[in-house]
């Protein structure tokens, strides 16, 4: 990745699962330790979701800490999508 789109690069990881009272950010950082997410997220077979405005919001939550109330929809649409991808992933997979 070039140096100067390197140091723009902004990620954040959320968890959840349904045992969870709300998603939690587990991960956050720009330049090198953004890339590290993303390449650790997709080495795990991980979605990685562009958002530049989400991640903003994200961001200013501490790590270990939910999402606050605000978000919560707006995260909810993004696990939907990467539970939708999931399953599609499955079907295909599963088909051949």
């Amino acid at each position: 990745m070039k140096e100067e789109n390197l140091k723009n690069k902004k990620a954040v990881a959320i968890k959840y699962n349904t045992s969870m009272h709300a998603p939690k950010v587990v991960a956050k950082g720009s330049g090198y330790v953004a890339e590290k997410i993303v390449e650790n997220a997709k080495e795990n077979n991980v979605v990685v979701y562009e958002d530049k405005a989400l991640v903003e919001e994200l961001e200013k939550i501490d790590l270990g800490l939910n999402i606050p109330p605000h978000l919560y929809e707006v995260v909810a649409q993004v696990l939907i999508f990467v539970s939708n991808l999931d399953k599609k992933k499955e079907f295909f997979n599963n088909g051949k």
